[in-house]
């Protein structure tokens, strides 16, 4: 895969359209967590090196259509930005009336520009061309940074690149950063490979698990499917959460393991409650079969063990869903013991987004891996091997 770089366009003076993944946390119109603006701003003064011309857009959240809140807006994630970047930024709520272009070219030497919340406007997910148009008309380069959404064909991402001509539309730094670090987990990696993968459902992850089976040594799985994993091996597992319409799914992927030699590790003991409450009192199961009114919501210190071992021995993990019920801190135990483990290995440490970059955060070890994914979503749906339509439309 040959990418269209930031670095390949001529920015010079242009007027440029930069698509970023803004999509933070936000709580009464306060900013919980800035991660996603910090990550854009290396790929936006590269661009203010080069021009002033800037207009940066970005969906947040999934607002009601009609109902606008404080949380949905844009509105605080520029003034915040404007601060990181000691610029002023000129928030534009109606481009739809009046053209960002139009804005742009009023505005002064120092300024820039952020747009409004794009999902306001029904065409963004639609993948609309017109709206695409209001979006680009009138712009010389079109930049996405935004890796959390290029598995989604929507306006922004794009039907807005095809406008422009190839050699004028490229990929920021951090999309740059994301593709390198995970088309490495397909490519030649240092052995032994393991795979970590936790989670509700198999289904969910069976497109990812069947391709990594390809590439990898190690399967390591936890959370909520590896019970439907142990039933299938004849296991008894209680009240546990178990995929009994996804028996087939897991057997194809345990042939498919054994054909390529691939060893799965499933847990050995359970840390157990009565009902899926936080309170709930935790019981430990020393052994793989959970008797009868209990389920499994983390994985116990035998298997924990055993994990840490496989992680340890290994020079490439990768590390897509935790394995319990990590938010409850009685349940946590198994998810942290993980990005521990991570964190102190000598190896290539590559954390697939979603929840488990939540616990690598919580663990305070996140400083410790190679690469944290900031697209769950993109980055699963990378590693399945697809085509995804924000990467295309950015490839050579």
């Amino acid at each position: 895969m040959q990418l269209r770089k930031l670095e390949d366009l001529d920015l010079h003076g242009k007027k440029v359209f930069l698509r970023l993944d803004l999509n933070v946390p936000m709580k009464n119109g306060v900013i919980k967590d800035d991660t996603r603006i910090r990550e854009a701003l290396p790929t936006i003064k590269y661009i203010l090196e080069r021009t002033s011309k800037l207009v940066m857009c970005s969906h947040l959240g999934r607002p009601k259509k009609g109902a606008h809140s404080p949380d949905d807006s844009l509105e605080a994630v520029g003034a915040h930005m404007a601060e990181l970047l000691g610029r002023e930024i000129v928030f534009c709520a109606d481009y739809a009336t009046e053209p960002a272009i139009q804005v742009l070219n009023r505005l002064d030497p120092g300024q820039i520009m952020l747009l409004e919340n794009l999902r306001y406007n029904d065409g963004e997910e639609k993948n609309d061309k017109d709206f695409a148009r209001v979006l680009t008309e009138g712009f010389d380069c079109y930049v996405n940074d935004a890796f959390g959404t290029v598995h989604r064909a929507h306006a922004s991402v794009a039907a807005a690149a095809e406008i422009f001509p190839p050699e004028h539309r490229g990929a920021g730094l951090l999309i740059q950063r994301e593709i390198a670090a995970l088309q490495s987990l397909l490519g030649s990696t240092e052995a032994p490979f393991t795979v970590i993968m936790g989670g509700s459902k198999v289904s969910d992850k069976i497109g990812i698990i069947m391709n990594l089976l390809n590439h990898c040594h190690n399967l390591i799985i936890g959370g909520a499917m590896a019970y439907t994993f142990l039933k299938f091996r004849g296991v008894d597992v209680g009240k546990s959460r178990v995929e009994d319409d996804k028996m087939k799914l897991v057997e194809s992927i345990v042939r498919t393991a054994e054909q390529r030699r691939v060893m799965i590790h499933l847990p050995v003991d359970h840390m157990c409650a009565t009902e899926f409450v936080e309170t709930a009192k935790p019981e430990q199961v020393d052994g793989v079969d959970i008797p009868a009114g209990l389920m499994g919501l983390d994985i116990g210190p035998k298997t924990i063990a055993a994990y840490e071992g496989v992680i340890r021995r290994s020079r490439t993990i990768l590390w897509n869903g935790p394995m319990g019920v990590f938010e409850w801190p009685a349940f946590a135990k198994g998810s942290m013991a993980v990005a521990n483990a991570m964190a102190a290995s000598n190896g290539k440490t590559v954390i697939g987004g979603g929840d488990s970059v939540a616990a690598v955060n919580m663990a305070g070890v996140a400083d410790k891996m190679t690469h944290i994914s900031t697209g769950g979503g993109a980055s699963l749906e990378f590693l399945e091997g697809r085509v995804l339509p924000g990467i295309k439309v950015l490839m050579k």
